[in-house]
């Protein structure tokens, strides 16, 4: 089940688990669904898989429009809160946030589309993200907004999965990353109208 999130351009995907005494099966992607929700078939061009201790916090990462990176997104074991963040200069709900639970229990997942940012907290040690990703890591066009930015002020969870004090991990980059304000000053963040046409040649 496809469920568009406050931020247009995400969705969050609730699967049908089928369990029996050997354990448990799931489509965690099916095109079909994904094209009756999203209106095109998802171009998978890279798989990533990020396993992360208890407390990292990566993000908000996004990459330049076009052909910026769509991201399907599911937690394998472990728990981690993702986030996407509506960094689309020109977007009525610019710079707002919206949140998904990815555990190895509902075992949902996430789609954010072009344009987008993305970031998550892993709330358990060795939480395994698995990601689709429609374009390839491309260093030059790569780019971050801090997850601690008090102007977008993301909830980040405080208590891990057993309720064990959660303090949040970042890398040396996502640390220096600028604020959003920063990044719009900078001319890093992608504009509404360029992200609507590229989607508008993907759904054509």
């Amino acid at each position: 089940m496809f469920r568009e999130l406050s931020v247009p351009g995400a969705w969050e995907i609730t699967p049908k688990l089928l369990g029996d005494p050997r354990g448990v099966f799931l489509e965690w992607y099916k095109d079909e669904r994904f094209v009756e929700a999203v209106g095109h078939s998802l171009d998978l061009n890279q798989a990533n898989c990020s396993v992360s201790a208890a407390g990292v916090l990566r993000g908000i990462h996004f990459a330049d429009v076009p052909p910026s990176q769509a991201k399907y997104v599911t937690c394998a074991r472990g728990a981690v809160l993702d986030v996407v963040v509506d960094i689309r200069v020109g977007s009525p709900t610019f710079g707002q946030w919206d949140s998904v639970l990815l555990d190895d229990v509902d075992r949902r997942a996430i789609y954010l589309s072009e344009g987008l940012g993305h970031a998550f907290m892993s709330l358990e040690d060795d939480s395994t993200v698995l990601y689709l990703c429609s374009s390839g890591y491309a260093p030059g066009r790569e780019h971050g907004v801090n997850p601690l930015d008090p102007e977008i002020g993301i909830e980040w969870p405080t208590t891990t999965r057993n309720g064990a004090p959660l303090a949040p991990l970042l890398s040396e980059k996502d640390t220096g990353a600028p604020t959003l304000a920063q990044a719009r000053e900078e001319g890093l963040l992608p504009q509404l109208a360029a992200v609507e046409e590229f989607l508008a040649s993907l759904n054509a």
